[in-house]
């Protein structure tokens, strides 16, 4: 099969096309053909060397997939060949076949492409188990998320909305912030010219947001305190302005606020499973009727893997970027 391997740690240059064998599926494992993979952020970072794969993940980087299932193990019950699926993976996305647990894969909604549904898996598990799991987002709550026209942001936006939440979100150019208007955030900050604590306090009467969801880290941890309400959540998921910082930490205590965070690549296949569950149950019918959708940047083939990490890290994208392997 042709797949993308990382010849060495570097920029997206090092991405490389070469021939693997094709992997064999485990015992409760499903093989699929696969036609679309999604681009996130943690692959960039395992290509620069910084986030390795689990012990014995594929180093074939790629965390979400769709295609069809060709092969089965012998334990597999809930799918069968020429079943359509969506898969989280902790590697070997970037390849025309990849192996998937079945409990980590999902049937492909009808409605949905191929493209759109391998840019599902990594940021609705992660929004689902982020905002609503960890972060106990309720309707009638006000929810600030950072970043939002990433995945993420504009999962989150979506998801947040459609559950019954007062959105806030944060982004850096106006074109960015009609985007997720678009998408149905209540109010769009651009953080260029706009505070984002004190639109947060103009927005809610003083009160603040009660759960926030950041992937920016550094100089805003502070700041999401100040933006938090009483007994408000604040739940990590990166740290793109780095992972050190000093923070009045007088607030955390005097507002009585919850600052959490997590990873999912690394979690066990049984805690996945359960995320996948509840996705099915909860989020699965809003995709199948379209009122939740992946929001598509770009589609690159798989052989432009470089450049589709170049768009990645530009930072001018709005949605999930895809690479398609037909």
């Amino acid at each position: 099969m042709r797949a993308i391997e990382i010849r060495q740690p570097g920029g997206p240059e090092v991405l490389t096309l070469t021939t693997r064998e094709k992997p064999v599926p485990g015992k409760a494992e499903l093989l699929v053909k696969v036609a679309a993979a999604g681009v996130n952020r943690p692959d960039c970072l395992q290509r620069q060397g910084a986030y390795p794969p689990p012990a014995g993940a594929s180093d074939i980087p790629g965390l979400e997939i769709a295609g069809e299932v060709v092969e089965i193990g012998s334990e597999v019950t809930a799918f069968k060949p020429g079943d359509v699926v969506c898969g989280l993976v902790p590697g070997g996305g970037y390849a025309e076949y990849c192996s998937v647990d079945e409990t980590n894969a999902l049937p492909a909604p009808n409605a949905l492409t191929m493209t759109e549904a391998a840019a599902i898996p990594e940021t609705f598990f992660t929004v689902w188990h982020n905002v609503f799991q960890r972060g106990g987002l309720k309707s009638g709550e006000t929810f600030l998320v950072h970043g939002g026209t990433s995945g993420i942001g504009t999962t989150a936006i979506q998801l947040a909305k459609a559950f019954g939440a007062r959105v806030l979100a944060t982004a850096g150019t106006e074109a960015k912030c009609s985007a997720m208007r678009e998408l149905g955030a209540d109010l769009a900050i651009n953080y260029r010219d706009s505070d984002f604590v004190a639109a947060v306090k103009d927005a809610t009467d003083g009160k603040g947001a009660d759960l926030i969801l950041d992937m920016v880290g550094g100089d805003y941890i502070t700041r999401n305190y100040q933006a938090a309400a009483i007994e408000g959540r604040i739940v990590q998921i990166a740290f793109l302005r780095g992972r050190k910082a000093e923070a009045d930490f007088s607030l955390l205590m005097m507002k009585r606020l919850t600052h959490t965070g997590s990873t999912l690549r690394a979690r066990e296949i049984p805690f996945k499973a359960l995320i996948a569950t509840e996705l099915h149950r909860h989020v699965w019918p809003l995709l199948t009727a379209r009122t939740v959708l992946p929001v598509l940047d770009s589609i690159f083939p798989l052989e432009q893997a470089s450049a589709a990490h170049q768009r990645m890290e530009d930072g001018e994208h709005i949605g999930k970027i895809v690479l398609d392997m037909s």
